[in-house]
């Protein structure tokens, strides 16, 4: 029997979701979405409890979305699956040096 896996997603925009317990590398997870949509996604490594994963494939420089707001840049292309953390993700809020004009 497969083990299933807690994760979180919160809009459908999201290009990330959240673990709720740690889950071991090459798990299948199923993220639930919408009442209409779930996605499953094959884990490239483990991912600890509250960290987060990326849903779909990320290209480097696109807005990384948690919670349907942007919380950071993709700093190198992320697939689908793989960890979504400070080795791959420049965050963008609270940064007075990355005003934007």
């Amino acid at each position: 029997m497969e083990q299933t896996f807690r994760t979180l997603m919160m809009k459908s925009i999201d290009n990330v979701a959240v673990t709720l317990q740690d889950v071991p590398p090459k798990s299948n997870v199923i993220v639930n979405v919408s009442n209409d949509l779930s996605l499953r996604i094959t884990l490239k490594e483990q991912i600890l409890f509250g960290h987060k994963f990326a849903v779909r494939p990320i290209k480097k420089g696109d807005e990384i979305l948690k919670y349907g707001e942007i919380i950071g840049k993709a700093t190198k292309d992320i697939e689908e699956g793989e960890h979504v953390h400070v080795h791959n993700l420049e965050g963008i809020r609270g940064r007075g040096d990355k005003i934007e004009k």
